[in-house]
């Protein structure tokens, strides 16, 4: 009866988001229009109705390209050029993409080396002797999460393969531990100086020092913030309360993935039991090292530039691949020098770590052709012309820039394409209060908690789309389903959201960070309190119930 009520309200909201394109301008014109965000919300849509990813996205690619065909006037030639030649061609021989695909597939290869030499059954044996709890296990999975920060891809696979043993074994859900790994990932990141994203936002800016920029947007950050604080909070607290609540329950009783759509293959059992700990954090220290190395060596650090000005000058994509596979040539010969895997059992692992990631370049894949058709329609554009459109209702600026970006970054599955385009119009329109920010102090200039506040729309609307390559990581790290992933995860980033839009109302009003970020504090607290007490007020009911 819910799924019916759903498809019903889900083409109900379709209806009348084709009657207000109608009305914005015909579908001959999609360019530019209201019609240009139609595609993804058809993707997204669909796979939250019918938790099938794969042919959602393609559908939504099919709609953009058929209306660019439209807009065109090129017809089935120009649609097909659109998605095959435009969309998977282009973003499948983007070297930015394919340096993505093979860090990747090498992370897939390492994992199954650990797997297969024992290390990761090692660890899930030490660890069962040191986390004794459903509580530390979460937060172990955030500690690690928040200790590398380097990168998000990176994060959210590395701290998957790790942790994956140990919250099993504490009968953890695979989609909450999708959520714990997603929901420190980005936010660690855009709050991380030393990170690719610090390097993203900093070259997004003109006339001024990025990474100083950076620094100062911080403490408003509100998202990046609270959803750290609220992932603390569940973990300790031990409560959910959405679908998660559901699948939390289903993995006490033994069922970790509550839907059959498994679309991961189980991890290797061990070749060798005389794997140790030290066979599975070897491995991980060198990748972390390796990656590093890897992203400042593309920025120049061996040049001559210094670690920050390289890490801003990166190319991330390229350093976690030499990164990668450094790493993966020193683990087998780490493994083959400990004897612990064969010369043949290093090769056979290969193909096995290259088809555990097929999911995941799959979605990814059809994720960025689903891009490209929202670029091709311009929808960035559209969205920038509403922007600077209320730019003189100054202070609903930093609230209006916090919804924008989250929808942008929602339909869009971007969050740095969204700042990317965000952050200009900001600094453009507070170009004279740029100098200022050196000086901001407690009292910052409103164009720090602006572009704070594109950056938290930004991660917030990743997080709730279905199409964001960072969540899509998260799924794979955790080898959770993906639309189970992104249903589970999407209330608690909408609650966040919620108390995100209030403190970025009183800061256009108030430009104090402690009056906004301590009532944002207090206020997610106080939200959380409250969710936690209704629940368990429900579970009682329930209870009593049973009982009579």
């Amino acid at each position: 009866m819910k799924k019916h009520i759903t498809k019903l309200i889900f083409a109900i909201l379709m209806l009348a988001f084709i009657i207000c394109c109608i009305v914005d301008a015909p579908i001959t014109e999609s360019v530019g229009t209201l019609w240009s965000l139609l595609p993804p919300i058809v993707a997204i849509g669909l796979a939250l109705i019918t938790k099938e990813v794969y042919s959602s996205l393609f559908i939504g690619i099919l709609t953009g390209g058929a209306m660019y065909a439209i807009a065109s006037s090129t017809g089935f030639t120009g649609m097909f050029t659109a998605v095959i030649q435009d969309g998977l061609i282009t973003n499948l021989s983007d070297t930015y993409n394919v340096g993505i695909l093979i860090f990747l597939v090498v992370l897939g290869i390492i994992v199954v080396l650990m797997n297969k030499a024992g290390g990761s059954r090692a660890y899930g044996e030490w660890a069962a002797k040191h986390i004794k709890s459903r509580v530390g296990a979460s937060l172990s999975t955030f500690l690690l999460g928040a200790l590398i920060f380097v990168d998000d891809y990176f994060n959210c696979l590395t701290v998957g393969s790790v942790m994956r043993p140990v919250t099993d074994k504490h009968k953890i859900s695979r989609a909450k531990l999708a959520y714990l790994i997603d929901s420190t990932a980005a936010p660690i990141c855009i709050i991380a100086p030393i990170s690719s994203w610090a390097a993203a936002v900093s070259g997004t800016v003109e006339g001024v020092n990025g990474i100083q920029l950076f620094i100062s947007t911080i403490p408003y950050n509100l998202y990046a913030l609270l959803t750290l604080l609220m992932v603390i909070f569940i973990a300790v607290g031990n409560f959910d309360y959405g679908l998660m609540k559901i699948h939390e329950r289903n993995a006490q009783n033994g069922d970790l993935f509550t839907t059959q759509n498994k679309v991961y293959a189980e991890d290797d059992k061990p070749v060798h039991m005389r794997g140790k700990v030290i066979d599975l954090i070897v491995p991980v220290v060198i990748l972390i090292l390796f990656c590093v190395i890897g992203m400042i060596y593309t920025g120049g650090f061996f040049e001559g530039a210094s670690f920050i000005d390289a890490f801003a000058d990166c190319d991330a994509s390229y350093g976690l691949s030499i990164g990668s596979f450094a790493t993966l040539i020193l683990v087998i010969l780490y493994y083959l020098v400990r004897r612990v895997l064969t010369f043949t059992e290093c090769m056979d692992s290969i193909a096995a770590g290259f088809k555990q990631m097929v999911p995941a370049i799959l979605i990814l894949t059809f994720a960025w052709t689903l891009k490209t058709m929202t670029g091709l329609l311009e929808a960035g554009s559209y969205v920038s012309a509403l922007v600077e459109s209320v730019t003189a209702i100054r202070f609903l600026l930093p609230l209006i820039l916090f919804v924008v970006a989250l929808g942008l970054a929602f339909a869009t599955g971007t969050s740095w394409g969204t700042f990317g385009i965000l952050i200009p119009i900001v600094t453009d329109v507070f170009s004279q209060q740029l100098v200022d920010i050196g000086d901001a102090g407690t009292i910052p200039s409103i164009v720090i908690i602006c572009i704070s506040a594109c950056l938290a729309g930004a991660v917030c609307g990743d997080h709730c789309s279905p199409i964001s390559d960072t969540t899509i990581m998260a799924s794979t790290g955790a080898q959770c389903d993906h639309v189970n992933h992104v249903s589970t995860q999407l209330p608690y980033a909408l609650t966040v959201a919620g108390v995100c839009a209030v403190g970025y109302l009183l800061a256009g009003f108030i430009q104090n960070l402690f009056v906004v970020l301590g009532t944002s504090i207090v206020l997610m607290l106080l939200v959380l309190f409250v969710l936690r007490m209704f629940h368990r007020n429900q579970e009682k009911a329930v209870l009593s119930k049973t009982k009579e």
